[in-house]
């Protein structure tokens, strides 16, 4: 709770975080109408995100091993491993998917525990309880892509992506609206009195 204190007697900290909560929130809400709107298209575009993520990776660990040591053939194989996943993901951006459905269902999992321990901390606060719902959303779908995986995961990976994001734009707009209100009063009381 020192934390929560600390940031809201700091004005330009709340100012920010206002300001960049509202942007961020907007954004994360036009994501998620995209990607529940089109989940299969979402889909494709995270695992060919992940692909060209590879795939630069292993250019940038092949070029960090021709300019370090050139014999270091551990070195070589990484490159060699992160290019061909990058390449095949792109190649075959299906599999991607279904293997991302896997990593997804763990990130949401993680995304809804880190969600009932941010609740937990605002407890008593306005706008807590929609940090709560997202963190048991999170877990619901953590368990919903489990059981339909692998078959599931082209629709379900853009799908929930999109409801995941289209509820964290909700809860930043909550918290930036919460935020302006408390710099607001904080304004308010620091302002001398006028008679």
């Amino acid at each position: 709770m020192v934390g929560y204190q600390n940031f809201i007697k700091d004005k330009e900290l709340l100012k920010n975080f206002e300001k960049h909560s509202k942007i961020a929130g907007v954004i994360f809400l036009i994501l998620g109408l995209l990607g529940i709107f089109f989940p299969a298209i979402m889909s494709l575009t995270a695992a060919y995100f992940v692909a060209w993520l590879f795939i630069f990776s292993g250019i940038t660990i092949g070029y960090h091993t021709y300019k370090t040591d050139k014999k270091d053939w551990l070195g070589w194989l990484k490159a060699f491993i992160y290019l061909l996943t990058g390449i095949l993901v792109a190649i075959y951006p299906l599999p991607g998917v279904a293997a991302l459905g896997i990593i997804l269902a763990v990130y949401f999992f993680l995304d809804g525990f880190a969600s009932f321990a941010l609740a937990s901390e605002l407890k008593g606060q306005k706008y807590w309880w929609l940090v709560l719902i997202n963190g048991i959303l999170s877990i619901i779908i953590g368990v919903i892509f489990l059981a339909s995986w692998p078959f599931g995961s082209l629709l379900l990976v853009g799908l929930f992506v999109g409801i995941s994001l289209f509820f964290d734009g909700i809860v930043l707009l909550s918290m930036s609206s919460y935020v302006k209100k408390l710099e607001e009063e904080s304004n308010s009381s620091t302002s001398p009195q006028t008679s």
